[in-house]
């Protein structure tokens, strides 16, 4: 089982550093590069740019808990909850007649799990 894990290519567990626009305050977020793409996969099916969606996870759980201690942990757990997601709902889909509905998103999380991530220059927004 650990080959699997062992054998990542090391691209997606590079950290690379991105400047965001979050309430108007240019700060500098360190993530890996597999998140980054999680996350732009993300802000694809919500119609916005990574950087608006950035912005607006950070508005959410600051109204929601009052504080954002640790931004970018929170984010690298947003990204695994959101494949998570893609597995149930292709799990419940697969169930039903009509199981193809969700197995294109999966399928691009799962071969980006699988191969190496192209660095991207800009977050944009």
């Amino acid at each position: 089982m650990c080959e699997y894990f062992v054998k990542a290519d090391p691209i997606q567990y590079e950290q690379r550093s991105r400047t965001v626009r979050i309430r108007n305050v240019l700060t500098s977020l360190r993530l890996e590069n597999m998140v980054w793409d999680i996350l732009a996969e993300m802000a694809e099916e919500e119609g916005c740019t990574t950087n608006a969606l950035i912005s607006q996870f950070h508005d959410e759980i600051l109204a929601h808990r009052g504080e954002v201690p640790n931004f970018a942990s929170f984010l690298r757990v947003t990204s695994m909850r959101y494949l998570r997601r893609c597995v149930i709902n292709m799990e419940r889909k697969q169930s039903q007649p009509d199981a193809l509905t969700y197995a294109a998103p999966l399928a691009r999380t799962v071969h980006a799990l699988d191969s190496a991530p192209k660095p991207r220059a800009a977050v944009g927004g």
